[in-house]
């Protein structure tokens, strides 16, 4: 493996564990697709690192336990948001 992909698999993950990071905050942050850091974090880090790979694997299903309700709180807050322009203008 290239070693650029080796050191940008590292630094996701270690971006991951430190802020507790979807996929989706970790690809924004870094500029890359969801697709590409599910990819380095998922099967690319257990050859390189796997206490690391480990330690992400947990949060990613963390993050996964609570997709529903991240989703239910930004829908809830859309619509607060709307009823509030409506209301005031």
């Amino acid at each position: 493996m290239r070693e650029y992909i080796e050191e940008r698999t590292v630094e996701l993950a270690q971006y991951i564990v430190e802020h507790k990071a979807t996929v989706r905050a970790a690809a924004k942050k870094f500029g890359i697709s969801k697709s590409t850091v599910h990819k380095d974090v998922t099967e690319r880090l257990r050859g390189i690192n796997l206490s690391l790979a480990q330690e992400v694997k947990m949060i990613l299903e963390e993050n996964k336990a609570e997709r529903h309700i991240r989703g239910g709180e930004a829908t809830k807050e859309k619509y607060k948001h709307l009823e509030e322009m409506s209301a005031g203008g």
